[in-house]
């Protein structure tokens, strides 16, 4: 790392990233620019605070719901920096100081050598005399390089079988029409603001997001690592946009927090990576920051393909009878792990509302939950169960067991949601439950692998022992994390998935822990290309799981389609592959025989969109994963009334290739045409009303290297 400290500026960086923050006394301290090295240019000195507070009693300096230009924030001043190194992880600190509140502000911000991207904080610290109440403290801000009418906004909208719809307008079609601050000599006031509500931390919107300058190529790519409540917002100050990530505020989330004197309050991490060759260059720099923030893990490098019993399949009625046959069909098309879903606790049919004691049942197994588990271990696979820890079903045992302080409160009412109380992992009784449950079911059992579900939503959290609903919510957050933590501290090889409602919790809080992802519930496998094209963007490539569930009355090209759609992934399997044909246990073998083949390079790849980021109806649809060697290309075919599409792969241009087809290999081969020159690709599928292939491209000679500038794919 290099640090370079004058009278006016803090330089700080490495060979991929440059960090120029201005610090000196007659101007506010913020971030000039945060760029790929070598990308700085000469701009005005900073005007956006570089930490904003928003404080009851001091407010904002210029009223608006912005969190730019707070009445704190703006009167801090530099207060010295300083420089550390944590293993890989090399720091910065600058700090400031309030003098009318007493408080202390100190951002962090982590990067990894190479890596053009960072992680920042913000710790608030009550150094005067008297209490203070935080209702917002920003973990980054920072005015983006470049006028606003040249900026894209990327973000996307998320729900619950539809994750990760990408959309990237002109900032200025978002809420951010140009008004002539000139010439009224103030900031706006409006701005885009993108907020996620509850405990479904991107059960609406997603905390991943951007901004991409269309005529110099200069990106910014964001995520908001917290499994709660949270904000992102851009807009337009007098000198250009800026930039504000936070978790959870007073006006979008009932949270505050008192300080008293002496006390701290650290917000919730967000990392932001950079590029000067526009999106590609940033999801490839954050891609490589998601792997150097995720927990070590065995899994990292194993890559198992997983058999749910689920999707389509027995849909939460497991029985001795129904999973022997399948976990034989598994282990037979290659198979690492089976995981029993939902249902292997019920006796009575009625499980919703009265889970939380997870004992196995002995009416689904008359001989034992054992005898399917040895069994799925006899066939070679880990033995896997479904389990959604933080729940309490209000007919269950556990809800009169535990004492109502452990569960999430308003009022001195116990929250309920769809027939359940959640646990407040704050309180140890609750957490003592859990860890009881786990170390159980991994002791006694041998599981080695869960799939942790979490499908109700909590709102905005719990007044019990808090100074607000919000900061108890966070609080709880935490603990979750902190107990996430002991689970994998005691069971270091126990391999968890990552689960609410599919994909309502896609965040790096948890992924940074937790080993794999489930992008969807969505049981339509032509809706499902969709969810997994653009699952990267939020998702390493090897943590994504999306579902591929064949079924006997597919049709060929059917069967092909959906195994396509978990293949640049965690393949995640189900489907009635105990009732197939022999011929189609053939093509689902086949496509394990891939992910096997591939998976190692999985884990080093950076994704491409050869179609742009895909919008939910379109026909075509394709994902590109880059490896050192080898580019992996699938494409989707959905009912398109034209048979051939051109794909944009900028990477390979002015190379010759060869395109071999990897799945499926027994069904009409699609043509192929290659222009050298411009780097397109042409395929030519057999019309049908779906069908989907999935190829690896290998450059016989060098491509042309790519430009560094004016690139905003």
């Amino acid at each position: 790392m290099t640090s370079i400290e004058s009278a006016t500026s803090v330089v700080w960086g490495h060979s991929a990233l440059e960090l120029v923050v201005d610090v000196s006394p007659g101007g506010p301290v913020g971030v000039r620019s945060l760029s790929a090295a070598g990308g700085h240019t000469d701009r005005p000195r900073a005007t956006q605070p570089l930490v904003e507070v928003l404080v009851a009693g001091q407010g904002r300096a210029r009223v608006s719901h912005r969190f730019s230009e707070t009445a704190v924030g703006r009167r801090m001043v530099y207060a010295g920096s300083a420089r550390r190194t944590d293993g890989k992880w090399s720091e910065l600190h600058i700090d400031l100081r309030d003098e009318r509140t007493g408080l202390v502000a100190r951002t962090t911000f982590r990067s990894v050598d190479g890596v053009a991207a960072c992680q920042v904080t913000t710790t608030v610290t009550n150094h005067g005399d008297e209490q203070v109440v935080l209702q917002g403290v920003t973990s980054f801000a920072a005015g983006f390089g470049g006028a606003a009418g040249d900026v894209d906004l990327l973000r996307a909208d998320s729900e619950w079988l539809g994750e990760g719809r990408w959309a990237r307008p002109p900032l200025r079609d978002n809420a951010v029409p140009d008004l002539n601050l000139g010439l009224h000599g103030q900031d706006g006031r409006g701005r885009a603001a993108v907020v996620s509500t509850g405990t479904w931390s991107t059960g609406t919107v997603l905390p991943t997001g951007g901004v991409v300058d269309r005529r110099t190529g200069e990106a910014w790519l964001w995520q908001v690592e917290h499994n709660g409540a949270w904000r992102w917002e851009v807009a337009e100050r007098l000198d250009g946009p800026y930039v504000a990530l936070l978790g959870p505020t007073d006006i979008d989330h009932q949270w505050q927090q008192r300080l008293l004197p002496g006390e701290s309050f650290t917000s919730v991490p967000v990392s932001v990576a950079v590029s000067r060759s526009g999106v590609d260059g940033a999801i490839a720099a954050l891609t490589a920051h998601r792997r150097e923030i995720v927990r070590p893990h065995d899994d990292r490098t194993a890559l198992p393909v997983v058999f749910n019993d689920y999707m389509n399949t027995l849909m939460g009625d497991p029985t001795t009878e129904k999973l022997l046959p399948l976990i034989d069909a598994a282990a037979d098309v290659g198979a690492e792990v089976f995981c029993i879903d939902a249902g292997w606790y019920d006796d009575d049919s009625g499980w919703w509302d009265s889970v939380g004691e997870w004992l196995p049942s002995r009416t689904r197994f008359p001989g034992g939950i054992e005898k399917v588990v040895a069994h799925i271990r006899e066939r070679g696979m880990v033995p896997g169960l479904w389990l959604e820890p933080e729940v309490i079903g209000v007919r269950s045992p556990m809800a009169d067991r535990l004492p109502a302080s452990a569960f999430l409160q308003r009022g001195g009412v116990r929250l309920v949601e769809h027939g359940r109380y959640h646990l407040d992992l704050r309180h140890p009784r609750a957490v003592a439950h859990l860890d009881a449950v786990v170390d159980r079911l991994v002791g006694e059992l041998g599981v080695g692998y869960f799939k942790m579900d979490y499908n109700v939503d909590a709102g905005a959290g719990t007044d019990l022992a808090s100074d607000s609903a919000g900061a108890g919510l966070l609080a709880h957050n935490r603990a979750h994390l902190a107990w996430l933590d002991g689970v994998l501290d005691r069971h270091p090889h126990l391999i968890l998935e990552n689960c609410a409602s599919g994909a309502m919790r896609m965040d790096y809080a948890m992924l940074s822990r937790m080993q794999l992802q489930s992008t969807s519930d969505q049981q339509d496998p032509r809706l499902y290309p969709p969810i997994a094209v653009s699952a990267p963007m939020s998702v390493l490539p090897e943590q994504s799981a999306s579902w591929a569930y064949p079924q006997p009355d597919m049709s060929d090209e059917d069967i092909a389609f959906t195994l396509c759609t978990g293949l640049l992934g965690r393949l995640y399997l189900s489907g009635r592959l105990d009732l197939m044909t022999a011929e189609q246990l053939a093509s689902v073998r086949a496509a394990v025989r891939v992910q096997h083949e591939i998976r190692a390079d999985l884990a080093t790849a950076v994704p491409l969109w050869p179609l742009g980021l895909p919008a939910w109806s379109d026909r075509w649809l394709s994902l590109a994963l880059k490896s050192r060697d080898a580019t992996y290309l699938a494409v989707w075919q959905r009912e398109s009334d034209h048979e051939s599409v051109t794909l944009s792969l900028p990477h390979l241009r002015g190379a010759d290739i060869d395109v071999e087809v990897l799945y499926p290999r027994d069904l009409p081969a699609w043509q192929s045409g290659w222009d050298l020159d411009a780097g397109e690709l042409t395929l030519t599928a057999r019309r049908a009303p779906a069908s989907a292939r999935l190829f690896r491209i290998v450059p016989r000679t060098s491509p042309i290297p790519s430009p560094t500038e004016g690139s905003a794919r």
